[in-house]
């Protein structure tokens, strides 16, 4: 099962209710996957600056003196905003270093996310209910992914659900699985990659930082994904310049996409998407397999 959502918006006639529609199609999404949920939203940025999203589970955290800290190892002010048991930093440091230091010095801490146009959060419950507690709904931007999780395979935690993110403004949801994710897992580390759960989604988000860290545009990267992603399964991924699409060479995972002149709206299921402004107007289509889709801001 699962649920996943895309929404990427071409123009900026509805870039204010980005998370209004996110949020709608995500609780579409809910009896998909009631265990738990996450989101990614992407806007504008502050430039030259970096945030880092990250989430404390089950303890407390001084998160201005982890600011702190911080701010001595990368040499930069960090600004902190707090939301429930998450928090995001604000730096004009480097966002891989901060990550990594983060991992190797807080304790009981997991990075979300890092990136000048990225937010991610996730948490276990009902899916509506946690776009509710981060406020999903008032977030502007350009583009956004979610995920609602039905926990088959696994403990029902925040650290399995979706998205995942190890690099720099790029992030995943998946529905499906992967068989090779221990060797691939390996592998990356090997490249420098560094993992926080077991999920084989987070794998799959680290080798596209990877690929996209050495150089490949998304699309090269994603034609690689065919190759060496092992598995079946349905992909929504977001990138600071746009959005992207790819489902395995079997395709056995649901998804539509539906297009008009102001966004693109993917999903596990028509129903989520079927709210959107303009949707009797769109082109609606399944996703082919082994096929990359991408969209671009630029």
């Amino acid at each position: 099962m699962c649920g996943i959502v895309g929404l990427f918006l071409k123009t900026e006639t509805y870039r204010p209710e980005l998370g209004h529609f996110t949020a709608m199609m995500l609780h579409e999404m809910r009896s998909r996957g009631p265990d738990s949920a996450g989101f990614a939203v992407y806007d504008e940025g502050t430039p030259h600056h970096v945030r880092i999203t990250m989430l404390a589970e089950d303890r407390v955290v001084d998160w201005a003196a982890t600011a702190a800290d911080l701010e001595g190892f990368l040499g930069a002010a960090v600004k902190v905003r707090e939301i429930h048991d998450h928090a995001v930093f604000e730096t004009a440091g480097d966002g891989r270093m901060a990550r990594q230091w983060i991992i190797d010095h807080v304790d009981g801490v997991e990075v979300m996310s890092f990136g000048s146009q990225i937010e991610l959060y996730k948490s276990v419950g009902d899916p509506a209910l946690v776009a509710e507690r981060f406020d999903l709904a008032s977030r502007s931007g350009t583009h956004a992914i979610a995920h609602s999780r039905m926990a088959t395979e696994s403990a029902i935690t925040t650290s399995g659900s979706h998205p995942f993110a190890t690099g720099a403004n790029t992030c995943l949801i998946h529905n499906g699985s992967l068989s090779n994710h221990n060797q691939l897992r390996l592998r990356l580390q090997q490249h420098g990659e560094t993992f926080q759960t077991e999920n084989d989604s987070e794998v799959a988000a680290g080798y596209l930082s990877w690929r996209l860290r050495e150089g490949d545009t998304i699309e090269e990267a994603l034609e690689r994904a065919l190759v060496d992603l092992d598995g079946f399964y349905t992909l929504a991924i977001g990138i600071e310049s746009g959005f992207a699409i790819l489902r395995d060479p079997i395709a056995c995972k649901p998804a539509v996409v539906a297009e008009t002149d102001d966004w693109v709206a993917m999903s596990s299921e028509y129903r989520a998407i079927a709210q959107l402004p303009g949707v009797g107007d769109a082109e609606i289509w399944e996703p082919d397999p082994a096929t990359v889709y991408t969209w671009s801001l630029t």
